[in-house]
């Protein structure tokens, strides 16, 4: 942590407590880390941001009454709202894809390694996506299934003319991304330096209108969910 700098303030929504006490004593144990209140469902969720002012939430996507989806969006419409990091066991691809859709930066999985845990909420806390190239890849697989929650044909069509402006390499940097691939890997594949794939990605996010990485992801989903782009 820099000298002075306050730590990374974390909600852990989950509603069991073990699972809690879990990413707890993971987090606590980072200096620059701190786990500032728990919360065993959606509505105390909502009181324990309100109150704490989180800079990053964890909230598990499945939980009885409604999911972490709904409430994803309510933590976001708050007038400070917290980054969101959603937590699922991998029963629930559809929910963790509506979750990203609904403004979430990142998700890890419940059985992830402490490390991880901890590096996502560091990213996610700076503003950048969390996304594992495995995770990223279950992901595609739930939203290019036939009949999946990618596959209805005006989504397709709205996203396929959200892309048409963009370049030849801007459209190769797009899919990149939506592989979970980072700036090096991005500038390996495609031959160029990390320099202009830092240039392509700003393009994206003017063009589309989108402010990260996870939203550019998901466009490209959206739009190669039955057959690929040109």
């Amino acid at each position: 942590m820099e000298s002075g700098k306050p730590p990374v303030r974390v909600v852990v929504v989950d509603d069991e407590q073990l699972i809690r006490m879990a990413v707890r004593l993971v987090l606590d144990g980072e200096s620059d880390l701190t786990v500032v209140a728990e919360a065993a469902d959606g509505e105390e969720a909502l009181v324990a941001v309100r109150e704490k002012t989180p800079d990053v939430v964890l909230i598990d996507v499945r939980m009885p009454g409604r999911d972490g989806v709904s409430w994803t969006r309510e933590l976001l419409a708050l007038d400070r709202p917290p980054r969101v990091i959603v937590l699922t066991a991998f029963d629930s691809d559809a929910l963790v894809l509506d979750a990203l859709r609904a403004g979430a930066l990142g998700f890890v999985l419940k059985h992830t390694p402490p490390d991880r845990i901890i590096d996502a909420v560091r990213t996610v806390a700076n503003g950048e996506p969390a996304l594992s190239p495995q995770a990223t890849a279950r992901l595609i697989a739930a939203a290019t299934a036939t009949g999946g929650p990618a596959a209805d044909n005006s989504v397709r069509a709205a996203a396929r003319k959200r892309l048409s402006v963009l370049t030849r390499r801007e459209l190769e940097t797009a899919r990149a991304i939506a592989d979970g691939l980072g700036n090096p890997e991005i500038a390996e594949r495609l031959g160029i330096t990390v320099a202009t794939v830092k240039a392509h990605t700003s393009s994206l996010f003017r063009k589309l209108e989108v402010d990260n990485r996870v939203r550019i992801a998901l466009l490209v989903l959206d739009a190669e969910c039955q057959r690929p782009l040109p």
